[in-house]
């Protein structure tokens, strides 16, 4: 078998719709970076790349992408591996984080589709098989400015199923202010009023959802030190779970810092590439649960080996995913693999706006994705979508 053509789609999906209402980064979310890998037999493989926030990031990788269809052209794409590494080096010179580890994540992701198409068997038989028969997730709600909504706004997603929900107070009190601010901070701190909400935030949901529903902070890496610190260590009283990325990616030392310093569960991972970036944080015992992201890491060979590693630390992998339906199966047909999984992050715990790009809907039940026992990733890209769909970026 061999590859006849790599193929990027840029595409917008349907505005997501909360209880009637668009919902909050609908329009940031909207773009979808697809990548089809097609062969000589008639199998199709597809990958994702979705980056957040989009426009310039998607154009980019889009290019090399188009770039790639040439250096890949007439190899074997049920040999994953190889063509990682083939990817991986011939673009090492550009640095082998962020960019390049999406283009090969994309390439990765359809070639084990492809393979297990071939073969007739779900990817998750490719990776040693069942350890679990199902995926629980944790999930995402609406936001909104007011300590008021968002209580009703979590209560409705524990309503519809969902045990596990994620929030960022801060930015939720900000508002579009903070929303620019995710992509553009400079000091690292945050107004006292829009702190103040943010932790009434969080002690309304605790008081409304109960003890039992887990309750996790994503911090966004927008913080220095001293303000990851005291966000954290306010939030601690209301039994959050974890505090996701309190500060940014590129210092471990600042990671370090305060983790010695805060009394409740780390969380990092979605902004490091490769199994090679995860062990000095698995080695320094910087964090309590890793979440690389499928489609930036390296794709399903990399965060295979990556929860192999963390294994070996006893620390639980919970993987990233605030992007597509491939996205979310490609790491939910490793985490039915893997040992020391935690739970898969959704953007809702009900899917339907998913449902436009797929030739069937995806089936939560409960807090539960159900995977379809179905050879390669389980899903089908509806082709006609996307034509109907495609943008430049």
């Amino acid at each position: 078998m061999k590859i006849t053509r790599v193929r990027p789609w840029i595409v917008r999906g349907p505005l997501e719709h909360v209880d009637g209402q668009v919902a909050d980064r609908s329009e940031h979310m909207a773009k979808y970076v697809f990548v089809q890998v097609e062969t000589d037999e008639g199998l199709t493989g597809w990958g994702e790349i979705t980056s957040y926030p989009g426009t310039i990031a998607n154009q980019t990788i889009a290019a090399a992408l188009r770039e790639l269809d040439g250096l890949l052209r007439g190899d074997d794409p049920t040999q994953v591996e190889a063509l990682w590494h083939k990817i991986f080096r011939a673009y090492t010179y550009l640095g082998t984080r962020g960019a390049v580890t999406a283009m090969i994540s994309g390439v990765d992701i359809a070639c084990w589709d492809i393979k297990a198409q071939s073969l007739g068997v779900p990817i998750h038989e490719l990776l040693g098989g069942k350890v679990r028969e199902n995926v629980p997730l944790y999930t995402h709600f609406q936001s909104d400015q007011t300590v008021e909504r968002m209580v009703e706004n979590a209560v409705a997603e524990v309503g519809r199923g969902s045990v596990a929900i994620k929030t960022d107070p801060f930015i939720a009190a900000g508002g579009q202010l903070m929303l620019t601010r995710h992509t553009a901070y400079t000091n690292g701190e945050i107004e006292r009023e829009l702190e103040n909400r943010g932790v009434a935030m969080i002690e309304g949901i605790r008081k409304a959802v109960g003890p039992d529903v887990r309750v996790l902070i994503d911090a966004h890496a927008m913080y220095n030190v001293p303000t990851a610190v005291r966000l954290a260590t306010r939030l601690a009283p209301y039994d959050i779970f974890w505090f996701e990325e309190p500060v940014p990616p590129e210092s471990y030392e600042a990671l370090a810092n305060v983790r010695n310093q805060v009394p409740v569960r780390i969380c990092v991972g979605e902004r490091l590439y490769t199994r090679f970036e995860f062990l000095p944080i698995l080695n320094r015992h910087l964090t309590d649960y890793i979440m690389p992201d499928v489609t930036w890491t390296g794709g399903i060979s990399e965060l295979k080996k990556i929860a192999t590693l963390a294994e070996a630390f006893y620390t639980p992998i919970s993987p990233h995913d605030a992007s597509g339906p491939v996205n979310l199966m490609a790491g939910a047909q490793v985490a039915l693999t893997v040992p020391n999984f935690y739970r898969l992050e959704a953007r809702r715990i009900t899917l339907d706006f998913y449902s436009a790009f797929l030739e069937e809907p995806l089936t939560v039940r409960g807090d539960v994705l159900i995977v379809p026992n179905k050879p390669g990733l389980g899903v089908k890209i509806d082709v006609e979508y996307l034509k109907a769909n495609e943008i430049d970026g």
